[in-house]
């Protein structure tokens, strides 16, 4: 099944987060320096990924480019 890719970026708290389908109940499971799965309270499956200090990590960077369509396994 295709699901839409969803990207929402916080400039000012400089969090990023990539969401596969439908936004449903859930919770942030921490995976370490600053990186968060999404996990689907229901299903208990990664539907996402967030990104703390995104700008910071691609500070060098003049633009961050991704080439589309892209393909994405969230696995759990």
């Amino acid at each position: 099944m295709k699901k839409n890719l969803y990207i929402y970026y916080d400039k000012e708290g400089d969090f990023l987060e990539l969401h596969m389908g439908k936004y449903t109940s859930g919770y942030f499971k921490d995976i370490g320096e600053g990186v968060a799965e999404r996990i689907d309270e229901k299903t208990r499956k990664v539907t996402g990924i967030a990104i703390l200090g995104f700008k910071k990590r691609t500070a060098g960077l003049k633009e961050v480019q991704i080439p589309l369509p892209i393909k994405i396994e969230l696995s759990h």
